[in-house]
């Protein structure tokens, strides 16, 4: 069963409260290094796959892409998308990646972000999304850190004061579901090792582009609260590869 918290009236009322959500991409720790990697869009057809709010398929519009599709499972998301980010060549679509029944070859760049970890079956989104692009297309996408998604719960290990000690690394070889604790919600997310996500790519006949473990800016740090501790480990990695012939 495909999980989906987000169409919960309090999580999602949670979510939208989120920097993120509230500022967009310029509030989003990752946005600098994930800028530097997109590509040029002009005349390009793009798939947003978990688009969320918009943010980036709003961003290859105005861009110069050709066409964009958003993709995302949530009816709020697509909802609010429509709302804040909407554009003449911009489509909006309530769907599941694997329900999206999209025609072969019909994209030149598939962005996914912080939505690969909710997956059960990574190689079947990469099956896909390797079906739907263009010789030479490239998927960019961003996904929780093997390291910050290895031992479940997500949290700091906090010191007698109250401060944070350190963050856990456990169980890193042992991949599957994890309990994880976000907006206060136990929710399901998958873990993953750095191998497999750059694996699944490399037998499926992606050339791998670029790698990233994106930090905050220092001005993220001045001024957005709790950015300074995303310096001690990583969250996000941000992966870009290209499909061959």
């Amino acid at each position: 069963m495909k999980e989906n918290h987000y169409d919960d009236d309090a999580f999602f009322q949670k979510y939208a409260e989120m920097p993120r959500s509230a500022k967009g991409l310029s509030a989003a720790g990752e946005w600098p290094s994930l800028k530097a990697i997109l590509p040029d869009f002009h005349g390009l057809d793009v798939l947003d796959v978990g688009c969320g709010y918009g943010w980036h398929c709003a961003y290859a519009s105005d861009g110069g892409a050709r066409s964009v599709l958003g993709l995302d499972i949530s009816e709020k998301m697509i909802e609010t998308a429509r709302q804040r980010n909407a554009r003449p060549n911009v489509a909006y679509r309530t769907c599941a990646f694997e329900d999206a029944a999209l025609p072969d070859g019909a994209f030149d760049v598939v962005i996914s972000s912080l939505m690969i970890h909710y997956l059960a079956d990574y190689g079947a989104f990469v099956d896909c999304v390797r079906r739907w692009l263009r010789p030479g297309g490239r998927l960019i996408y961003t996904v929780e850190h093997p390291v910050f998604t290895a031992q479940g719960p997500q949290d700091w290990v906090y010191a007698p004061d109250g401060g944070i000690d350190h963050f856990p690394v456990d169980r890193y070889f042992d991949e599957g579901k994890r309990d994880a604790v976000f907006l206060g919600e136990h929710i399901v997310k998958y873990h993953r090792t750095l191998a497999t996500y750059l694996g699944g790519l490399l037998s499926r006949g992606f050339a791998i582009e670029q790698v990233c473990e994106p930090a905050p800016t220092p001005e993220m740090v001045r001024d957005i609260p709790g950015m300074a501790d995303e310096l001690r480990r990583p969250m996000m990695l941000i992966v870009s590869a290209r499909r061959g012939a």
